[in-house]
């Protein structure tokens, strides 16, 4: 499945994993004596939903506590005032495919440069990978990934089932970004 048919058809918890998952790749190195896991709060509201509200207001206060470094700070701080306050509905689903959008873009505008394609993102997230960079390719196949862990999870579960699993994913894919933009700042430096 394509990643957006996995996004129109995941639960809402599946929905709000790969959100906050998402975002949390988006955002940089934290700097000396931030916040390492402004997001973290957000798991525990993909695990239980009646907590989401709560954990969403703080995380959306430590994301605003943190210095804004940039680009990809600001607009993950604009997508958590954006989130529903009710993890549930189709809010929740356009929530999630935007935070989806966000990290593709994020990790396309990290990526060796690619002349005259502009719609990569869109193409990714249809299952076309061709003429995508690895960090881009990378991204795209980490949402499938996470999207296809989630809905392979039973609802007997436990509701925090396969979340850690989700958060080994998105921690790795975190490291690889960061890895890559400390890279590409040592070859400019």
């Amino acid at each position: 499945m394509s990643l957006l048919e996995l996004i129109a058809a995941a639960d809402e918890r599946g929905l709000a994993a790969s959100a906050a998952a998402c975002l949390e790749r988006c955002l940089p190195q934290p700097g000396v004596g931030a916040d390492p896991d402004p997001l973290r709060p957000l798991w525990a509201g993909c695990a239980d939903a009646r907590v989401w509200p709560a954990r969403l207001a703080e995380a959306r206060a430590a994301l605003d506590a943190l210095p804004d470094p940039g680009e990809p700070v600001r607009r993950v701080r604009e997508l958590l005032a954006a989130a529903p306050d009710d993890r549930a509905g189709e809010e929740l689903r356009a929530w999630a495919d935007d935070c989806s959008v966000l990290a593709l873009e994020v990790h396309l505008g990290h990526d060796a440069p690619r002349p005259g394609a502009p719609d990569l993102p869109a193409r990714c997230r249809t299952g076309r990978l061709a003429g995508a960079g690895p960090l881009l390719a990378g991204e795209a196949a980490r949402q499938t990934l996470i999207l296809e862990m989630l809905a392979g999870i039973d609802e007997s579960a436990p509701a925090g089932a396969g979340l850690r699993q989700v958060l080994d994913v998105s921690t790795e894919g975190q490291r690889v970004l960061r890895a890559a933009v400390s890279r590409r700042a040592r070859g400019r430096g």
